[in-house]
């Protein structure tokens, strides 16, 4: 998918990034853990995670994080992702393991877990890989 990246953590940091990638005409796939946390979590998409186990049930629910004037849209499986990123909508999917990458194949992925180590991201993951936080070096893996 052409402009496609790819963001591992849905935290109050990389909210901010995310909206500035969206706001610059790419398209957003959020890869988040099932319980995220997040510091300032009014300004973080992976509440939608938390908005959603709030109402599960066997009912259908729709589960949205809005910040400022930017929605994100939990997916639940790679092709309600890939229907919600054609849509030009910030996307959010449950993949702790992040094997959408393998799926999806972008050529951007951006590590903003910022748990002070690496938890699995590597420079092969992507043409472009970008981590963000602490846990990282320049040219390492």
């Amino acid at each position: 998918m052409r402009d496609l990246v790819i963001v591992r953590g849905g935290g109050d940091i990389a909210t901010g990034t995310i909206y500035k990638l969206f706001k610059c005409g790419f398209k957003v796939l959020i890869l988040e853990i099932e319980k995220p946390s997040a510091i300032r979590r009014n300004v973080a998409f992976c509440e939608a995670i938390y908005d959603c186990l709030l109402y599960t049930s066997d009912a259908i629910y729709d589960t949205q994080k809005q910040v400022e004037d930017v929605t994100c849209y939990l997916a639940h499986d790679y092709d309600e992702a890939k229907q919600f990123l054609m849509e030009n909508k910030v996307t959010l999917l449950i993949d702790p393991e992040a094997k959408a990458i393998d799926y999806f194949k972008p050529e951007v992925v951006v590590d903003a877990i910022l748990a002070k180590k690496n938890l699995g991201t590597t420079k092969e993951m992507a043409p472009i890989t970008i981590a963000l936080g602490p846990g990282f070096m320049a040219g390492k893996d």
